[in-house]
């Protein structure tokens, strides 16, 4: 081996590793509003007798308040962090479902547990009805209390105002996807193909309404993700870049990457405060800026009541990176 050789390629990577550093520490990091996960609203709730009585805690990421209460629909307003956790009124009958909860980290920090579980329903102690629950935070809103199964993504109020060229989103997270999926939505389960794997999101859109009030999109960036090995140490400060544009060129690019459309069509409140499908139609050009941001992280995929039972995906400390 050639000493001078050597020495010189260490001392080549040195310069590479100090330039790259040199770079990334150019870059501006802007933590999101109650992202670091160590401020948790516990909303009581008394479900009714009819399905047992019970009592639960429904965790939400807003400013602590002692004095919410109980059986009360939660409308955000200084957090713009929505949960998978929610409050539902059908027919007279109050129910909760929790499937995010406040944890403790070996350093005494708070994070986010995000977990797919089974909720079940036992009527009169004699009808059980089970469905698969997954876990999942978001910017946007829930409109509660829920008063029906109709259509689920209309319940929920997807991204928030936004404007800005971010080069991505940076996060704390463990992992364990469980493993194979299923859909239970009721009495039965079915196997699905495949194994199961957690979820992180940043879109860009580009918004606008027609004359009726219709909800229009171009996607401007993405980044999105999903995670299938486990990882049971936190991986700290971990980087999502977004691309811009027309990604389905790219060589990095997956299917569920495409335009959101269909049965997994998000929703929003148009300027008239009414509920409206976001028409995602196509792909923004240079001049197309971010009118809105969807950021999301889910312990599982593939829609309503599909997951793996015991999914796990912890967060902590969302930023956006410029």
């Amino acid at each position: 081996m050639n000493f001078r050789l050597t020495v010189t390629t260490l001392l080549l990577l040195l310069f590479v590793t100090e330039v790259v550093v040199a770079q990334e520490s150019n870059d501006k990091v802007v933590p999101i509003k109650f992202a670091n996960m160590d401020s948790w609203l516990e909303r009581p709730i008394k479900e009714s007798f009819l399905i047992g009585g019970g009592r639960k805690t429904i965790y939400e990421i807003a400013p602590a308040n002692k004095d919410f209460k109980e059986n009360t629909p939660y409308k955000p307003t200084v957090s713009d962090w929505a949960t998978s956790n929610v409050y539902a009124k059908v027919n007279g009958v109050h129910k909760a479902s929790v499937t995010v909860f406040p944890e403790k980290e070996e350093d005494g920090n708070i994070c986010a547990r995000l977990e797919t579980l089974v909720d079940g329903v036992k009527v009169l102690g004699l009808v059980n009805i089970n469905v698969l629950a997954t876990g999942s935070i978001f910017l946007g809103e829930i409109v509660e209390p829920i008063t029906d199964t109709d259509n689920p993504q209309a319940k929920l109020l997807t991204g928030i105002p936004f404007k800005g060229k971010p080069k991505g989103m940076e996060f704390d997270y463990k992992v364990d996807p469980a493993g194979k999926r299923i859909r239970l939505s009721g009495f039965r389960t079915k196997y699905l193909p495949g194994v199961n794997a957690c979820e992180a999101v940043m879109i860009l859109q580009y918004r606008w309404e027609d004359q009726q009030g219709n909800i229009f999109a171009k996607r401007v960036a993405t980044t999105w993700q999903r995670f299938y090995d486990k990882q049971t140490t936190w991986q700290r400060n971990y980087k999502m870049n977004l691309d811009y544009g027309d990604i389905t060129s790219l060589g990095t690019f997956k299917e569920f990457q495409t335009l959101i459309t269909g049965e997994n069509t998000c929703y929003a409140l148009n300027s008239q405060g009414d509920i409206k499908p976001i028409q995602e139609v196509g792909w923004a050009n240079e001049t197309e800026e971010a009118t809105h941001l969807i950021m999301r992280f889910s312990s599982g995929y593939g829609g309503a009541y599909i997951g793996s039972v015991g999914s796990k995906f912890w967060i902590d400390n969302i930023k956006i990176v410029y």
